[in-house]
């Protein structure tokens, strides 16, 4: 009699996720369902300045002087494949192309943006595995934000290709215009808490 072997488990999917408790922060990437430890102050920090900067001139304006456009949210289920589901620190869709502003758990359009803020504890999960990802399901940019190195750090996907090309990479004193929100200048520095003397 041949020994017994276990199958190997299923990949994990939305219907994962969607069984946690309200307050578990969870994702599925490659079909396993990854919990991150709860954020840093200096996450949120990032987290609440990008909606501030980015958020209110390309989304919360309504027509009232900034350009518009986009829906920018945070910690959205994204459903970018059946085993590939992220909850983006910050992220965004061009109005055109999610003609309303999500209305369903998770949303199954690819992002236009997302932006990512570093963890201390496992930085290679937004650097490496997130951002092969990204580039796989098409999501057009990509900005890597770490608190730590007070940098951000604007990748666009070469869509013929499927890899990143830079657009840039900026400091906490750079003020660029970075795509694909370069109709404003955004004050790098800005995003962070005030740098230590």
């Amino acid at each position: 009699m041949l020994p017994s072997v276990d199958p190997a488990p299923k990949p994990a999917t939305f219907a994962d996720l969607a069984v946690l408790p309200d307050d578990v922060h969870a994702e599925v990437i490659d079909g396993v369902v990854v919990s991150p430890p709860p954020p840093f102050f200096e996450h949120g920090r990032v987290q609440r300045s990008l909606a501030a900067f980015i958020g209110k001139p390309f989304d919360d304006d309504h027509g009232r002087g900034g350009p518009g456009g986009w829906w920018i949210a945070s910690e959205v289920d994204v459903q970018l494949a059946e085993h590939q589901v992220a909850r983006p620190d910050v992220v965004g869709w061009r109005r055109e192309l999610l003609p309303r502003d999500g209305g369903q758990r998770p949303v199954v359009v690819v992002p236009d943006w997302i932006c990512e803020i570093v963890s201390p504890s496992k930085p290679s999960m937004d650097r490496v595995h997130k951002r092969r990802v990204y580039a796989a399901h098409g999501v057009a940019f990509y900005w890597i934000v770490d608190p730590a190195a007070r940098t951000l750090e604007a990748l666009r996907l070469d869509p013929a290709l499927g890899e990143w090309r830079e657009v840039g990479a900026y400091d906490d004193e750079s003020t660029a215009r970075i795509a694909p929100f370069e109709a404003v200048e955004l004050e790098v520095g800005r995003l962070f808490p005030p740098a230590t003397p």
